[in-house]
């Protein structure tokens, strides 16, 4: 909504709009509570600062261009993240050290391998469910399905730690390497950013570029990758060898093909075959391969959640702050049962 659309709404010159936004101008209560109503927010919205990141990013905007979808949902659940982090400090109080802006593949293998340590991965280990993984290190990972015309992911660093959001409209392997591309940008603390089209950036994005290498390696690390390709090539084709280590990585086929001339473990037609190659049923079937599901649809994680639904059952926010926090994905019944207070309960406090 640009400022002229939001001045239409609420009976208001976008001059007014514009002044309001960058504090020369104060705003009456009744102007407040439409201005609320206009953009769909709660009142205390208006009442609190975005976080910092948020607010420098959007005094880079112009103020005429309406504001992308996945930026409104990214302040959102900033938004929605620091508040329950003023509560529940430890949401975001495992952060990670900061690390250098990768400008070699070496660099991006090595800051890859510092990350998966931090998470508390081995260097053999499989990435299951990375949201909680990377919430190990503060960054709070949500995923919502946003068209497939839109940017694959955005992260912006909080006061402590930092948000991401994935768009669940594009595959699984897809969805999981943009998480652990935000990881990268949430280490070299780059204070907000919004990524089209992941592993796809063009020769003058350098950093974008790294960054992708740091996602695939911390998907697939070095050691434990190239041992199970070899593995699987003694037994298996390259198709079958393909479906297999994707299944076991929870990556997609673009990502093994790229793996594979990284670090150098397949010719020239064997990588071509590798990127045209299809899972079916059939393969999943046979070979008895697990579905990784992975930010599919709108979800939370698990550490949000576990954060917000103790403050629900402390008596800390009420049913309907608790769902509109967890995006729906709970409705009333699923809350915690809370304990029935009888009125002589209170003669206990005196």
């Amino acid at each position: 909504m640009t400022q002229q659309e939001l001045g239409s709404r609420v009976s208001m010159e976008r001059s007014a709009i514009a002044k309001i936004e960058s504090g020369r101008r104060g705003v009456g209560a009744l102007e407040l509570l439409r201005i609320a109503e206009a953009v769909g927010q709660r009142l205390e919205w208006l009442l609190r600062d975005a976080p910092d990141a948020v607010i420098a990013h959007r005094t880079r905007l112009d103020p005429d261009l309406d504001v992308a979808a996945i930026d409104t949902l990214l302040e959102t659940l900033a938004r929605h993240t620091e508040f329950v982090a003023e509560i529940v400090p430890a949401l975001t109080g495992n952060g990670i050290e900061q690390g250098e802006v990768p400008r070699s593949g070496k660099e991006s293998e090595a800051l890859a391998a510092t990350a998966r340590v931090a998470c508390g991965l081995t260097d053999v280990d499989a990435v299951r469910g990375i949201a909680d993984v990377v919430g190990r290190v503060g960054l709070i990972a949500f995923s919502a399905p946003l068209g497939p015309d839109t940017a694959d992911a955005a992260s912006t660093l909080l006061n402590q730690g930092a948000v991401a959001i994935v768009n669940s409209s594009h595959a699984v392997g897809r969805r999981r390497l943009a998480l652990a591309h935000e990881l990268g940008h949430y280490l070299v603390r780059d204070d907000y950013t919004v990524d089209w089209r992941i592993a796809d950036h063009n020769d003058s994005d350098r950093t974008e570029i790294l960054l992708d290498r740091f996602a695939r390696a911390f998907l697939a690390p070095p050691e434990a990758f190239s041992r199970f390709w070899r593995d699987a090539r003694r037994v298996w084709s390259v198709r079958t060898s393909a479906i297999l280590i994707g299944s076991e990585f929870q990556i997609d086929m673009a990502t093994i093909a790229r793996r594979l001339h990284e670090l150098s473990l397949a010719n020239g037609d064997e990588i071509s075959e590798v990127r045209g190659v299809r899972t079916k049923k059939a393969d999943i079937l046979e070979h008895g391969l697990l579905a990784p599901t992975d930010l599919e649809g709108t979800t939370v994680p698990t550490v949000y959640a576990q954060a917000v639904l103790s403050l629900f059952e402390k008596q800390k926010l009420s049913a309907d702050r608790a769902i509109g926090l967890l995006l729906g994905t709970f409705d009333h019944e699923d809350l915690p049962t809370l304990p029935t207070r009888h009125k002589d309960e209170i003669w206990s406090l005196l």
